[in-house]
């Protein structure tokens, strides 16, 4: 089984963003529904299953919940849903050409799935996702160019 890609992943409903939390918290850190449900302080891991079944969530308990799993796919997908990008804050670090060759990637990506829709072979919600994630790179490299002359210091996560 192959390692997905998180960093190209897009949640398309809040159902699918919670369950890409989920998954993200098995793959990467090993915890399991129970293990999320302890660390947001939760009684019982069957609230969590029955949030993904609804698909609805507290809204004050979005931050908890990603915390635990160690990803921002609800709130990812609640700004795409208002037509907002949303990006990690750039520190101004200089970057080196593994860098630079991964933002041509997501160009590449992004630039074949407008050719696979426009030529009928690509769904739109694919389409958009590629998209929202060039210009999310877009918008980190830009930010990160206009603070490099100010660097900030990077503090774990």
């Amino acid at each position: 089984m192959s390692r997905r890609n998180w960093k190209r992943v897009r949640p398309t409903s809040l159902r699918h963003a919670m369950e890409l939390c989920k998954d993200y918290a098995l793959e990467r850190n090993n915890l399991s529904v129970d293990r999320i449900a302890e660390r947001m302080g939760l009684a019982d891991k069957w609230v969590i299953y029955k949030w993904m079944d609804s698909g609805r969530i507290p809204a004050v308990l979005i931050p908890a919940f990603e915390v635990a799993c160690g990803v921002d796919f609800v709130t990812r997908w609640l700004a795409s849903r208002d037509g907002k990008l949303l990006i990690e804050m750039p520190t101004g670090r200089n970057l080196g050409a593994e860098d630079v060759n991964n933002l041509q990637e997501v160009l590449h990506a992004a630039v074949g799935a407008l050719i696979d829709f426009y030529g009928n072979k690509k769904k739109a919600d694919e389409t958009l996702a590629d998209i929202t994630t060039a210009l999310e790179s877009l918008a980190w490299h830009k930010g990160n160019v206009a603070q490099h002359d100010h660097p900030q210091l990077e503090l774990g996560d």
